[in-house]
């Protein structure tokens, strides 16, 4: 009799809680499931019309920016020699080429044409606008102060003029000798003839 005066409760909790569980599944079965509304994105990928060989260089590895240009576009990444990437347009020039760099805004880069290997026929794409800077960069005029030196100006040598200079003068000879002074040329002539007058006397008397 006792045993069941145990068996009769759990019985009943079991049939109890059958039924609760099969009352809950009917609600459930009875309520329309919830259609997702609203438009699922469509993921599409950038068009590829050729590609692009990493030329070897010194560096190794090639600069990929954000526009084509050095001006007004940043770097954002590298691509090492000997890679190949899907190229999806060039400028109207053609120095520039648009290639595909997933993980920076819009999946696409530029690098330099002279840089890479291209193949395909590739559109012309229009640049994207430069990167215009936040702050407009001013000078501190008391910053700017501390780093001009002024130079002294040095006082110029004076200048002493010479003093004039005397040219002397020299009076002709000719002009000083005495009218009366025989020439020096008759002398010499004259005491050759006394000499001579002389050696002649000398000869005779030695006869």
């Amino acid at each position: 009799m006792r045993i069941w005066m145990i068996r009769i409760p759990i019985v009943l909790g079991i049939v109890l809680g059958g039924l609760f569980l099969w009352h809950i599944s009917q609600v459930q079965a009875g309520v329309p499931g919830q259609i997702p509304t609203g438009s699922v994105p469509t993921v599409t990928g950038t068009p590829v019309t050729g590609y692009v060989l990493i030329l070897d260089n010194e560096q190794g590895f090639a600069n990929v920016r954000s526009g084509p240009g050095t001006l007004g576009y940043e770097i954002i990444g590298v691509l090492v020699s000997g890679q190949q990437v899907p190229a999806v347009g060039r400028t109207a020039v053609g120095e520039w080429i648009q290639i595909a760099y997933p993980g920076v805004p819009g999946g696409v880069a530029w690098i330099y044409k002279d840089l890479v290997d291209v193949s395909g026929n590739l559109p012309i794409v229009d640049p994207p606008p430069t990167i215009t800077p936040r702050t407009t960069p001013t000078v501190d005029p008391t910053l700017a102060a501390q780093f001009l030196v002024e130079v002294q100006p040095t006082r110029l040598p004076t200048y002493t003029a010479p003093p004039p200079l005397v040219i002397p003068t020299f009076e002709d000879a000719s002009s000083l000798a005495s009218p009366t002074r025989l020439p020096v040329g008759m002398i010499i002539i004259g005491m050759a003839v006394v000499g001579l007058f002389g050696m002649l006397i000398s000869f005779l008397r030695g006869r």
